[in-house]
């Protein structure tokens, strides 16, 4: 199983999250690196956990305050080719994911960069043709399933026929609770994905919890808090 470590954007640092209350996220203090400056707090991620893969929540662009455009660039410059950035910026639709992907592309253009991967979110996800549109032009998308309370968060619930071949399932009230993992509402998608790469995301303590989460079936997990505080 994967541990995949994440990394919160919000007004140009690096943020802690906890339980989804955006308001209340502050620049992180992290054992691992003495700045929130986010260059510094994903190398810092990668090197502790050896993962290839970065996932980055621009809390801006979710917030509709604006995406980190220069941010994201330099990151798809800095860890370079090898690396792939999950990036779940708040889209509502296959058009302005294209249109944000293009301007990070743009502003920095480098041919060893890393690769970005769109992960629509059904919190601000209205268009689940979405996923075909962004599949049909070579994007590889990833939906994140976000529930808050046990509840499912957005307008697209219903069967998974369009889900793809990677889904996230994102507890927000779990992230950096320190309460672990929500293995109820793990198990019950697990019960729908079939064949798909299921990675959850939130609760993830400890080295015991993520043994729990690989007996569940789990292909990876998003972790944040628990890498800064050195307990996996």
């Amino acid at each position: 199983m994967q541990v995949i470590p994440v990394l919160d954007l919000l007004d140009g640092h690096a943020v802690r999250a906890v339980r989804g209350e955006r308001s209340r996220y502050r620049p992180i203090q992290s054992s691992l690196c003495a700045t929130s400056e986010p260059l510094e707090v994903a190398r810092a991620l990668l090197a502790a956990t050896g993962a290839r893969t970065l996932y980055v929540a621009d809390l801006g662009a979710i917030l509709g305050r604006g995406a980190h455009i220069d941010t994201l660039a330099a990151l798809r410059e800095t860890l370079g080719d090898g690396v792939a950035i999950w990036l779940d910026a708040g889209f509502r639709d296959f058009s302005s994911m294209r249109v944000l992907f293009e301007r990070i592309v743009n502003l920095k253009p480098c041919a060893a960069a890393a690769t970005l991967v769109p992960v629509f979110g059904t919190e601000t996800l209205l268009d689940a043709g979405a996923i075909a549109e962004a599949s049909a032009a070579g994007y590889e998308p990833i939906l994140s399933l976000d529930f808050r309370g046990g509840r499912a968060l957005g307008a697209l619930n219903g069967d998974s026929a369009w889900w793809p071949s990677r889904v996230i399932v994102m507890t927000l009230d779990h992230v950096g609770a320190k309460a672990g993992p929500d293995f109820d509402t793990f198990d019950a998608v697990r019960a729908l994905a079939g064949e798909r790469s299921l990675i959850g995301a939130g609760g993830v303590r400890d080295r015991d919890d993520l043994t729990q989460v690989g007996l569940r079936g789990a292909h990876g997990w998003l972790v944040a808090s628990a890498i800064h505080d050195r307990t996996v």
